[in-house]
């Protein structure tokens, strides 16, 4: 094994730690913050850290052609920041973390649905489908006795705000799949942050003045900024492009282990049969999904592979 491809590994283990640990720092972040103040700190930070990281790797932070890309940008922060991470963020004051985290990986059940209208060539198989379908059982199993508890008041609806999330994390990875070719993973990448966090200063601002510091959530939203979205940006397109995407995308399939290894180690959440059986189920029905009955050649990757 080459010392590139053992490194690709490391990453890997630190991406699914740093997406694990994502939603413990929202869960303690939200109760002084609240939602919409967390987006802002949260995109702010991503941006500033991607910046400072690519001004010291002397990387051009916007192209000649970066007004081609704004409208792009904005729509990606909406699809793929604002709406999830404020859903994820309000859902979470509601249900656990490692829960939530669950919920988030649906996003690839999503996918498969929709893109058989919007990549007609990407079209899953039978046993895709049989695995969407198995993983929506397995959030069947995890939202009904919660229903059967409090009906739809109360936690329930933070399943249901997650949900959206994932929904929304779906639409915009079909979105950079047909919008975003040509463009570099680090470009990309600090447009959409920063597109987030310029329009996140509006819808942040009325909730501003009962915003509480307390240095132990700034401190998380502002890890959560830096590593859960700026650095881990980049950490999945390295394992992306060094390993390839079909091992890389497996991260999905370990960081909801790791999320609710964090929750019940860190904030000693509860740990339920439920739970349990809900995740191999979830985790089962992604691993049908992600099924090719044929490898994918290296031009049917994602076109950000190619310009990380």
């Amino acid at each position: 094994m080459s010392d590139r491809n053992v490194s690709a590994y490391f990453a890997f283990a630190a991406l699914a730690l740093i997406w694990g640990a994502s939603f413990l720092l929202i869960k303690v972040g939200v109760v002084d913050m609240g939602p919409t103040a967390l987006v802002l700190v949260r995109s702010a930070s991503g941006a500033i850290a991607l910046t400072v990281l690519m001004t010291v790797m002397r990387r051009p932070l916007f192209g000649a052609d970066f007004k081609r890309w704004l409208m792009p940008f904005v729509i990606m922060a909406v699809l793929n920041a604002l709406l999830p991470w404020a859903a994820i963020a309000w859902g979470e004051e509601r249900i656990t973390s490692g829960l939530a985290r669950i919920l988030n990986t649906t996003a690839t059940l999503w996918t498969a649905i929709l893109i058989f209208w919007v990549v007609p060539a990407e079209r899953p198989t039978p046993l895709n489908y049989l695995g969407v379908g198995i993983g929506i059982a397995g959030v069947v199993i995890l939202v009904l006795p919660d229903i059967a508890a409090h009906g739809l008041s109360g936690s329930a609806l933070g399943v249901l705000a997650v949900l959206v999330a994932a929904f929304s994390y779906a639409l915009a990875a079909l979105f950079q799949r047909t919008r975003l070719r040509g463009i570099g993973v680090y470009e990309q990448s600090l447009g959409q942050i920063t597109a987030t966090a310029l329009l996140a200063i509006p819808i942040a601002a009325p909730s501003l003045s009962h915003f509480h510091f307390h240095w132990l959530s700034f401190t998380a939203v502002v890890a959560l900024g830096v590593f859960g979205t700026g650095v881990a940006y980049l950490l999945f397109y390295y394992v992306m492009n060094t390993l390839g995407a079909v091992r890389a995308t497996a991260v999905t399939l370990v960081v909801p282990i790791t999320a609710v290894f964090w929750g019940v180690v860190l904030l000693h959440e509860s740990l339920t049969i439920s739970t349990v059986v809900g995740m191999v189920v979830i985790l089962g029905g992604i691993v049908l999904t992600n099924m090719r009955r044929r490898p994918r050649s290296e031009g049917e990757l994602q076109p950000d592979t190619a310009a990380a």
